[in-house]
């Protein structure tokens, strides 16, 4: 059977240390490597070459949040699972828009984090339960926008995915096989319908209310 290769990012040292050793005991899992800020992660992981990242978010230096944008763009095939102490809603749907696949708290116990891992490594998308109540305040307190969602064109809901997958607009370009202008020409037209003014706003929106044939990671 082969093992899910695990790296972790994590700033506390016992935490890595714990971290390390719980995945290794794991019979399915080992650990690939482990980083203490997102300087090193961007130096290292490429040639690590991790199935799954552990990345917590208030890293020294470069956050956890732009350290997951920059290892989406250069590693598209890694999956990252946020694992923090916090819990603002902020903090949740950045890190979704930068390309996280799941988003649990430290308090998770040892067992569902590595059960959150398995699922991860198979394509789903684990969120601990205090955070998706969160989520869901959050959206209560938004107004409704699938009608705006409905209105988008089928190359902007194409795009409006890409943006949620955490692509950056060069490589939107490259997937749709358009120009740079032609991508940020098809985001204008997605804040306007969406009403809003920045990358977020709309992937949040996009979570809450997937565009017709699409569903959110």
């Amino acid at each position: 059977m082969k093992q899910i290769q695990v790296s972790v990012v994590e700033d506390s040292e016992a935490l890595r240390r714990g971290l390390a050793t719980l995945l290794d005991d794991a019979p399915d899992m080992q650990c690939r490597s482990t980083c203490a800020d997102a300087e090193e992660a961007l130096q290292r992981l490429a040639a690590d070459a991790p199935d799954i990242v552990l990345m917590d978010i208030r890293l020294p230096g470069l956050s956890g949040i732009e350290c997951v944008t920059r290892l989406v763009a250069r590693m598209p095939k890694v999956r990252i699972l946020m694992l923090t102490a916090y819990e603002d809603s902020e903090d949740i749907f950045q890190s979704l828009a930068a390309g996280a696949h799941g988003y649990l708290v430290k308090s998770t116990a040892p067992e569902q984090l590595l059960d959150a891992i398995r699922e991860v490594a198979a394509g789903g998308s684990p969120i601990s339960g205090s955070v998706a109540r969160k989520m869901v305040d959050f959206f209560r307190t938004r107004p409704a926008v699938a009608g705006g969602l409905v209105a988008l064109a089928p190359r902007e809901r194409e795009v409006l995915k890409l943006l949620a997958d955490g692509c950056p607009y060069k490589e939107i370009a490259e997937a749709m096989q358009v120009s740079l202008g032609t991508v940020r020409t098809y985001i204008e037209r997605i804040y306007e319908k969406l009403h809003v003014h920045n990358r977020t706003d709309a992937v949040v929106k996009f979570l809450g209310h997937p565009p017709p044939g699409q569903r959110p990671r």
